[in-house]
C-alpha cells in the first residue's frame, strides 16, 4: 500500500521547517478566474510553451514582447486567416525565435482554440470544468488535438494558465516511486500517468489540499533539499 500523504507532509516538513514549506507552497487556483480566461492568453500560453521547450526559458520571456507583436496578440481569429506568406516571413523574424516547425504550431493551435471555444464558449471554460481528477484525460486532449502540446509541454501549460494540477517532475516521480507507486523512472507512459493519476486522486481525497500543493509537498520530501531561497530562485513559484 502507498504511503499516506501525512508521511509525506511530515517528512516534507522536516527536511524544510514547516513554515518554510508553507511559504513554498503556490497559490491555489481560481476556477472562476480560469474560467474567465481570454483565448488570446490561452494562445499565448500555448505559444510559450511550445517555445521554451528544450529550450532555455529566460531566452523566451525576454523576447515575449517581441513574441507579442509578431503574432497579432495571439487573437486566434487574426491568426488562422493570415495567408502562408505572413507565417513565411516570420521564420526570419528577429523579434522572435525563428523555429519554422514551433512557429506553424502557433497557427495549429490557434484553431484548436477556436474549435474548443466553439464547443465550450471558451478555452478557459473548458479547464475550469474539466474534472482534476482526470488531468490524464485533459492531457490527451492536448496532445491530440494541439500542436506540440504532448508531455511535459502539456502538464506546464495547464498549471501556467491556472489549472489545479501537478507535475510529473523528477522530484515529483522521485516521490511518487518512493511511495511505492509502480512508476518507471521516466514516468511518461500511459500507464505511469493513470498511476500517478490515481495516486494523487488518493492522497487529494485523504488530505483535502488542491493538487497544487500536494504536488509542490511531494516535491519537497525528497530530492536535493535546496534552501528555501534557492528553491524560489529555481522554481519562480511554478515548478515543482
Amino acid at each position: 500500500m502507498p504511503t499516506s500523504f501525512k508521511t509525506i507532509r511530515a517528512r516534507a516538513e522536516k527536511r524544510k521547517g514547516a513554515t518554510a514549506l508553507k511559504k513554498l507552497l503556490p497559490t491555489v487556483p481560481d476556477q472562476k478566474a480560469l474560467a474567465k480566461l481570454k483565448d488570446d492568453r490561452v494562445l499565448a500560453e500555448m505559444t510559450k510553451r511550445v517555445f521554451s521547450a528544450g529550450f532555455v526559458w529566460s531566452v523566451i520571456e525576454n523576447k515575449w514582447d517581441g513574441f507579442e507583436a509578431a503574432f497579432l496578440k495571439f487573437e486566434p481569429r487574426k491568426l488562422v486567416h493570415k495567408p502562408d506568406e505572413f507565417w513565411e516571413k516570420l521564420a526570419s523574424d528577429k523579434r522572435i525565435v525563428r523555429n519554422p516547425q514551433k512557429i506553424r504550431s502557433v497557427r495549429d493551435n490557434a484553431q484548436f482554440v477556436l474549435d474548443i471555444a466553439a464547443e465550450y464558449g471558451s478555452f478557459g471554460k473548458m479547464l475550469a470544468a474539466w474534472p482534476s481528477t482526470d488531468q490524464i484525460g485533459l492531457l490527451e486532449l492536448l496532445a491530440k488535438r494541439g500542436a506540440r502540446l504532448g508531455g511535459n509541454s502539456g502538464q506546464y501549460l495547464i498549471r501556467f494558465l491556472g489549472k489545479d494540477s501537478f507535475i510529473l517532475s523528477r522530484d515529483v516521480i522521485l516521490c511518487l516511486r518512493d511511495a511505492g507507486v509502480d512508476l518507471t523512472e521516466k514516468g511518461t507512459s500511459k500507464g505511469d500517468l493513470k498511476k500517478a493519476q490515481a495516486q494523487f486522486n488518493a492522497w487529494q481525497k485523504e488530505s483535502g489540499l488542491p493538487l497544487v500543493h500536494i504536488s509542490r509537498i511531494c516535491a519537497m520530501s525528497v530530492g536535493e533539499n535546496y534552501d528555501a531561497d534557492r528553491l524560489k530562485q529555481i522554481m519562480g513559484g511554478d515548478e515543482d
